[in-house]
C-alpha cells in the first residue's frame, strides 16, 4: 500500500505521466515454438533449415515427455529455437511457409513469433491494486515484451493510478447484468485488436464465450496453491484448514474455474500465529512474483500448453 500511497501522491504533483523506458534489444531474433511425436530427425532437421538460410541460433531448449508413452505411442516432443533474423534468407513473413515441409513431415504444431512484434496487451482488474501496480511498474521500465494498450476495471479505483502511467483506463461496471458486462468487455477488447489477457485480481468469472475468443492467450493469477483451495476466500479456506505454507499460481484461463494449465506457482511457510490478515500480506508478495514471472514466460514464447498442462522453458 506504501508504493500505492507515493504514486498517487505523485498523481497529485505531476500532471505529465510516464513514459515508458524502452530497452535497446540486440536486434531482432524469431521463436520457433514447436510439438511433435518424439522421432529421431526433429532436432536435426531444425538446426538444419536455420542453418541452410544463414541463421544463428542463439538459444535452443527441449523436452521430451514419455509419460503417455507405449510400444505403439510415442512420447511428446517440445522444443523452442530462437535464432537471429539478422542475414537470414528467408523474410519474416515467408517463414511459416518456408518451414511448414518440415513441420508436415514430423505432423508437428508451430508457432513463429519475432521478438520485435509486440502483442497488444490488456490487464483487467478489480479493486486490488498490488498485481496491477507490479505490472505497470514493470512495463514503464521496458520489462514487458508487449504493447500495453489499456487497463479495464468493473471499479473505477485504478483511474488516477493508470493516468500517472498513460495508460487508458476503462470502467465497466456490473450493475444489474453481468452478462451484459461481459460482453461490453468482450466489444472492447476486440475492438482494441487486444491479443493478450492479464487478469490481476480480476474477480468476476469470464464467460464461456469470452475465453474461448482467446484461447491460452489470457492468464489469471489465483491466490492459492492449486489445485488446493479453488474459488472465493482461499486465505480463510488456508487458515481454517491449518496449512504450513500458502501459495500462488498463474495459468491460463478455461472455461472450467481455476483448473487451466498451470505456468508459475510460488509459495511462503506460514505459523499458527499467522491469522487472515497476516495470511493476505504474504500471499500478496507472491501474486506479484508469480503473475509476473508467467507472464514474461508467455510473452517471450516460452511457454507451451498441451492438455491442461505446460512446458516452461528457461
Amino acid at each position: 500500500m506504501l508504493l500505492q500511497s507515493v504514486l498517487l501522491e505523485s498523481v497529485l504533483l505531476e500532471s505529465v505521466p510516464l513514459q515508458p523506458v524502452l530497452l535497446q534489444p540486440m536486434g531482432p531474433t524469431a521463436v520457433l515454438l514447436l510439438s511433435c511425436p518424439d522421432q529421431p530427425g526433429v532436432v536435426a532437421s531444425v538446426a538444419d533449415f536455420v542453418w541452410r538460410n544463414g541463421g544463428n541460433i542463439i538459444h535452443a531448449e527441449q523436452h521430451t515427455d514419455l509419460s503417455q508413452a507405449g510400444a505403439d505411442q510415442p512420447g511428446l516432443f517440445f522444443q523452442r529455437v530462437e535464432f537471429e533474423l539478422s542475414g537470414f534468407a528467408v523474410q519474416r513473413q515467408d517463414l511459416a511457409e518456408a518451414f511448414q515441409p518440415i513441420a508436415d513431415q514430423f505432423d508437428m504444431d508451430v508457432l513463429i513469433r519475432c521478438s520485435d512484434e509486440l502483442p497488444r496487451l490488456a490487464v483487467l482488474a478489480s479493486k486490488a491494486p498490488h498485481c496491477l501496480i507490479d505490472l505497470l511498474s514493470r512495463w514503464h521500465m521496458g520489462e514487458l515484451a508487449a504493447q500495453l494498450v489499456l487497463v479495464a476495471s468493473n471499479h473505477p479505483d485504478h483511474r488516477e493510478l493508470c493516468q500517472f502511467f498513460g495508460v487508458p483506463f476503462h470502467e465497466l461496471p456490473v450493475g444489474d447484468s453481468p452478462a451484459e458486462q461481459d460482453q461490453k468487455m468482450q466489444d472492447l477488447l476486440r475492438s482494441m485488436s487486444i491479443e493478450q489477457i492479464v487478469l490481476a485480481r480480476y474477480m468476476r468469472v469470464l464467460s464461456p464465450e469470452f475465453v474461448q475468443q482467446w484461447p491460452n492467450r489470457i492468464i489469471n493469477i489465483h491466490h492459492s496453491f492449486l489445485p488446493a483451495f479453488v474459488g472465493a476466500n482461499p486465505y480463510r479456506q488456508a487458515l481454517e484448514r491449518g496449512v504450513k505454507v500458502i501459495g500462488a499460481t498463474a495459468h491460463f484461463v478455461t472455461e472450467d474455474l481455476d483448473k487451466g494449465p498451470i505456468i508459475a506457482q510460488d509459495v511462503a511457510p506460514i505459523s499458527h500465529r499467522d491469522g487472515v490478515v497476516e495470511l493476505t500480506r504474504k500471499g500478496r508478495d507472491l501474486e506479484v512474483v508469480v503473475l509476473a514471472r508467467a507472464l514474461e514466460a508467455h510473452l517471450d514464447h516460452r511457454v507451451l500448453p498441451y492438455g491442461n498442462r505446460t512446458v516452461v522453458f528457461h
